[in-house]
């Protein structure tokens, strides 16, 4: 008999594909499923012969995703999730989220400030598995399998949605020991101090404006660059130099004293804040339900604030 004779098998060998990719294994998938793992050895094979490729290799470290295999894996995970929310909407019920969830973050941003969202978020959802990945940069969404991205700054990618969730307010801050806090109150005053720039938004050029709208830019010459936000925080720490910085970044710093607040009535632009996915695909509801569940609690968060409508 065909193993794929009818749309409900084709579903089924789609199902014990993605089983035996998340568990690792022929056997732990054939435990999972209340099977053999010559039936799913079986149900694997049938798979391959229908698509015509190779999609599991053996290696010393267990089975491996050819390149086949994991774009096999990106489409037949959205037609299981489509399928099933297809099937939990026809009949009116409330279907409990599954699967697994990739989301790219950036490094500091989802370390510090997302972690409880993400944890809170887990906890609600006991069934789901989530990878968090901690890159500062931009995904391919496709090639690596990505569902979502949260992303701090412009976005302007084509072919992706960005729905805007909050944004970042920025200010100028230094050590006590480098620059006192009632001296420096102009933009030139400022821009005699010596700079840690971060590269991600800005270098020798720094745009501030006031409350009034009024603009002005420095020039600075840096001493230290760096994309990373942490380092950038522990150099100004340090009495390196004036930096900009995330407010929610340093505001244990200002309250303890380790750093202050420089030029009080100017701040950089805030960083819009976006969660961004393939505008093309099919949402499953475990992306469906991350997010809701940004859009709800990233405005709130400390040093945050909601994005302008």
């Amino acid at each position: 008999m065909n193993d794929l004779a009818s749309g409900g098998d084709r579903l089924d060998l789609l199902r014990t594909f993605l089983r035996i990719v998340d568990s690792g294994s022929l056997s732990a998938a054939a435990v999972q499923l209340g099977t053999t793992q010559p039936t799913v050895s079986r149900r694997l094979q049938a798979l391959e012969r229908q698509l015509g490729l190779r999609l599991l290799q053996r290696s010393t470290h267990g089975l491996l995703l050819t390149e086949d295999g994991q774009r096999c894996q990106r489409h037949a995970q959205r037609v299981v999730d489509e399928w099933e929310a297809l099937q939990a909407e026809l009949h009116g019920q409330t279907q409990r989220l599954s699967g697994r969830l990739r989301v790219m973050v950036p490094h500091a941003f989802g370390q510090a400030q997302l972690l409880p969202t993400m944890l809170d978020f887990l906890a609600q959802h006991p069934q789901l598995s989530l990878e968090w990945i901690l890159e500062d940069r931009r995904p391919d969404f496709i090639a690596e399998g990505i569902d979502c991205a949260v992303r701090v700054g412009a976005v302007d990618e084509p072919r992706v949605v960005a729905l805007p969730l909050a944004e970042v307010p920025r200010i100028v801050v230094a050590a006590p020991s480098l620059a006192d806090a009632e001296s420096i109150t102009t933009p030139e005053q400022a821009q005699a101090l010596p700079w840690i720039s971060l590269v991600t938004y800005y270098r020798e050029r720094l745009l501030l404006h006031d409350a009034q709208g009024r603009a002005h830019t420095l020039s600075i010459t840096p001493r230290l660059l760096s994309d990373n936000l942490f380092v950038v925080q522990q150099a100004a720490r340090a009495g390196l130099g004036a930096a900009v910085v995330s407010a929610w970044l340093v505001a244990e710093d200002l309250a303890e004293g380790r750093l202050v607040q420089l030029l009080a009535d100017w701040q950089a632009p805030p960083l819009p804040v976006h969660l961004v996915f393939p505008a093309a695909r099919q949402q499953p509801l475990r992306l469906r339900a991350f997010i809701d569940a940004m859009k709800t609690t990233l405005p709130q968060l400390h040093g945050m604030r909601p994005a302008p409508r």
